[in-house]
């Protein structure tokens, strides 16, 4: 199935910018979403707003469905290409250095500010944050919270749960590399062929919807991981890694990508309408009841659903851009600030992703305290945050070598 992952000359195919935007627009979402949080009814999130609004679940529904699935989904891809350039613990090693390695220092200087904040806001801590500091690191190990391990009373992982997850499933992707390669080879090869056979069929991408159902059917959905199951996750990461490594589950995803958006419209519609209704009366995310499993079967089909459909148009735009600049040749200055731009921001996604919480947190803090309406404070947050956000990866993380690789951009 993975034979052929050992590192080869040929030329691998060049970046795919339209991945990119991806990532890039996702990060942009969570700063509006984050934002959002802030005058939610429903989330218990670090500051508060004074009115709050229920709002926010109805309207983000659709995103939250989709979003971070597909940026695991968009992980899984890249991961292939890091696989077969650098082999499995070639892999490891830069994958601890660009994600474990941001993910320490953010653990150590950045996650502890959001709850002390919440602690003063509730009345259970009055002290500074200095001596705060140290509470936030008293932990017990909770070796059942795989791979959360770490627990305490005010110790938390925050929005940085996605780069714990990833560091988990680039191990799981390399163990799974070193038992293949154990394989003999004509066997990987024939379920290799088998498994791109049978992609040519009709609609046949969308099977694994079923598993992603069950999945977050049998271990709930966790609001605190963007209120989807961790192990669902592992099941986007690894479709992923199939997409990139067989081009013909990637036609197939190209060419079913209006059945994908189609079917998982019908399971999102019957979803919510669950959700909305019987499935609330216990908890629509935790129940075991009949409507609470139908719904978080529904859910799972709707995000495999739309993260195939996504990938697929993204696909179609991106040969379509590429195509164009092939026979165009574009050289213009607008051309060239367009790709400086997008390079840009290609390298700015994983430190902005690591600041933006903290960040949309420390401007929120001073804000709802303003005599002004909540669609106004909202706006402020929100644009406040861009700025802060913005200036501080300028100025501060891209500059210098130190900087960048402590924040997991390339050095």
């Amino acid at each position: 199935m993975m034979r052929g992952v050992e590192r080869r000359p040929t030329r691998q195919p060049g970046r795919r910018g339209e991945l990119d935007a991806v990532r890039a627009a996702v990060v942009a979402g969570l700063v509006l979403f984050h934002a959002a949080l802030v005058f939610d009814a429903r989330d218990d999130f670090y500051v508060k707003n004074a009115e709050t609004t229920e709002l926010t679940t109805y309207v983000v529904a659709p995103v939250v469905v989709c979003a971070m699935p597909l940026l695991f989904a968009v992980a899984g891809v890249g991961a292939w290409g890091s696989v077969r350039r650098r082999g499995p613990a070639g892999y490891v090693r830069e994958r601890m250095l660009r994600l474990g390695v941001p993910l320490v220092v953010a653990l150590v200087v950045l996650l502890p500010f959001p709850p002390w904040l919440r602690a003063r806001a509730d009345g259970t801590w009055t002290g500074s944050y200095l001596a705060f500091w140290p509470r936030f690191f008293a932990v017990r190990l909770e070796p059942g919270d795989f791979p959360f391990v770490l627990d305490g009373e005010h110790f938390e992982t925050g929005h940085l749960w996605f780069l714990v997850l990833l560091l988990t499933w680039a191990f799981t992707l390399a163990a799974l590399v070193r038992l293949v390669r154990l394989v003999p080879g004509d066997v990987a090869h024939r379920v290799r062929e088998r498994l791109g056979s049978a992609a040519g069929g009709r609609g046949a991408v969308l099977v694994p919807a079923a598993a992603v159902g069950a999945v977050c059917a049998a271990h709930e959905l966790e609001e605190g991981f963007a209120a989807w199951s961790r192990w669902a996750y592992l099941l986007f990461f690894l479709g992923g890694v199939v997409l990139a490594s067989d081009e013909r589950v990637r036609a197939a995803v190209r060419r079913d990508a209006g059945l994908a958006a189609l079917a998982g419209l019908g399971a999102f519609a019957v979803g919510m309408a669950l959700f909305l209704g019987p499935a609330q009366e216990v908890g629509a995310f935790t129940g075991d009841g009949a409507a609470q499993l139908a719904f978080r079967i529904l859910y799972g089909v709707a995000g495999w659903c739309w993260v195939v459909a996504l990938l697929g148009y993204l696909d179609r735009w991106g040969a379509r851009r590429r195509a164009d600049g092939a026979r165009t040749e574009e050289a213009t200055a607008r051309g060239a600030w367009r790709r400086r731009a997008w390079a840009y921001l290609a390298a700015a996604v994983l430190p902005l992703y690591v600041l933006h919480q903290p960040v949309v947190v420390a401007v929120a803090h001073p804000v709802v305290r303003w005599d002004l309406p909540a669609p106004v404070k909202y706006a402020v947050v929100v644009v406040l945050s861009c700025v802060v956000l913005l200036a501080v990866h300028d100025l501060l993380v891209r500059r210098t070598r130190v900087t960048r690789v402590l924040l997991g951009m390339r050095a």
